[in-house]
């Protein structure tokens, strides 16, 4: 299990610019049916809600979201005889949004489906957004399902904890899943401070067997997860973030504690029929501390995310670990007298890799994005990142167009160059794909 302990920076999310023992104690959770039907029905408690809310107060609520399709080409035959070179799936994003009181609370509601052609893991739904909100003097209360970002930097968000990564949906990791929430938040001059107890862990999404790109062995996410602790996916998180800004300057401060994101490690369970490795996810209790930052300087914007984690549970309690990610994007306003904005993006990323293995533990991120600042909204962004040891380097483009009122393009190609054998991206050698999505807004 050698190749799946160092392929666990695919699985916690790694971004390539665009912006996971057996002495653990397993703690059962759910069976496949018990997901399905658990999904189904808080579906079903969202749109009950969206329907009631029209039905009392159909003037005061909005309606938009988004349907789409996408397909996805590799370029090379798969590792594995159950994948495939071409995949095609719909998505659809309907969101709901209602105030009254003057617009001091409000309720808003957004649902998430995809259905793929050969991914079953990839088919699935999400409750993305089902939250009130209430604005009460200096304090902001919201509570129930909702997303929260953390994070300044463009090729890594390492202190981006509270929302579970949504995995199937891309490789970059910027798609999370919705988290069950309270939060308080109050903002004064001396700075913003937010308060969050999060109940109800979620357990990160991978590829199945048919879907990639993948690691080189399964992640099977019907099983129970193992926790390696006694509350198991019951126990309640707890956050906070301070931030502020001075001049040029924007911070913020962070700590969580609570049931880690990241799986610290990969429990074997058998072999699939083709002989490929079965595997379950273990999670651990951690204690993160994180600062981020930016400062403004004319055209240039530096920027910088660290993060200690320190593991509270299982074979790796005790340990601790730092990471961190940081650099500068530099932009060219109107070029040649046109309205054409090109920024360059350079960026550090290092982990001491104690507690998991990652693709950034000694790499440099460079990037170009180009701006038409058109009426289109036409942007562009390609670059790569290379790691300086093994001269692995994986690059992309990624595009984005308005077509019309109520049509968006988007198109992204990825590709992996030079993985070594042994190493997190050498999985994804025969993975290199072009990706095009056309979606309708209303």
């Amino acid at each position: 299990m050698k190749n799946a302990e160092l392929s666990l920076r695919y699985l916690h999310g790694c971004r390539l610019i665009d912006q996971r023992r057996s002495s653990c104690r397993g703690t059962k959770q759910s069976h496949a049916g018990d997901t399905i039907a658990k999904r189904d029905r808080h579906a079903a408690l969202a749109m009950t809600v969206v329907l009631a809310l029209f039905n009392s107060a159909a003037h005061a609520v909005e309606f938009s979201g988004y349907v789409g399709g996408q397909t996805r080409n590799f370029i090379e035959d798969p590792l594995s005889p159950v994948q495939h070179n071409n995949y095609l799936s719909v998505v659809a994003e309907p969101e709901m949004f209602h105030e009254w009181g003057d617009g001091s609370q409000n309720l808003e509601v957004k649902l998430f489906y995809r259905e793929d052609q050969h991914d079953e893991n990839r088919s699935h739904g999400d409750i993305r957004e089902l939250s009130w909100t209430g604005v009460y003097d200096d304090w902001e209360l919201r509570a129930g399902i909702s997303k929260v970002y953390w994070g300044v930097t463009e090729t890594q968000h390492l202190v981006d904890i509270v929302n579970q990564t949504d995995q199937v949906e891309n490789v970059d990791g910027e798609d999370k899943l919705g988290q069950p929430m309270f939060r308080a938040s109050t903002e004064r001059e001396w700075g913003t401070v937010d308060l969050f107890i999060l109940p109800g862990f979620r357990e990160r999404t991978f590829p199945g067997a048919e879907g990639r790109p993948r690691p080189n062995f399964i992640i099977d996410t019907d099983s129970d997860a193992i926790y390696d602790f006694s509350e198991g996916k019951d126990h309640i998180d707890l956050a906070v973030r301070y931030s502020h800004y001075i001049d040029e300057w924007e911070f913020g401060f962070t700590v969580f504690s609570g049931t880690g994101r990241e799986p610290t490690g990969l429990k074997p369970t058998g072999l699939s029929p083709d002989g490929e490795p079965i595997v379950v996810p273990v999670y651990s209790l951690i204690n993160q501390i994180g600062i981020d930052g930016q400062a403004f300087f004319g055209d240039w914007t530096w920027k910088l995310e660290a993060a200690n984690v320190e593991v509270r549970s299982g074979d790796k309690k005790g340990i601790n670990s730092f990471k961190t990610v940081g650099g500068f994007e530099y932009t060219l306003v109107g070029i040649a007298e046109s309205n054409l904005d090109i920024g360059f993006v350079v960026e550090y990323h290092y982990s001491d890799e104690r507690i998991i293995t990652t693709i950034f533990d000694n790499d440099l991120a460079t990037a170009l994005r180009f701006v038409l600042n058109d009426a289109q909204s036409t942007e562009l962004l390609a670059g790569f990142t290379t790691d300086a040891d093994t001269q692995t380097i994986g690059s992309f483009v990624e595009a984005s167009r308005r077509l019309g009122d109520s049509w968006t393009i988007e198109a992204q190609i990825r590709t992996f160059h030079g993985a070594k054998e042994n190493r997190p991206l050498y999985s994804f050698r025969f993975d290199d794909f072009a990706q095009i999505d056309l979606n309708y807004h209303f």
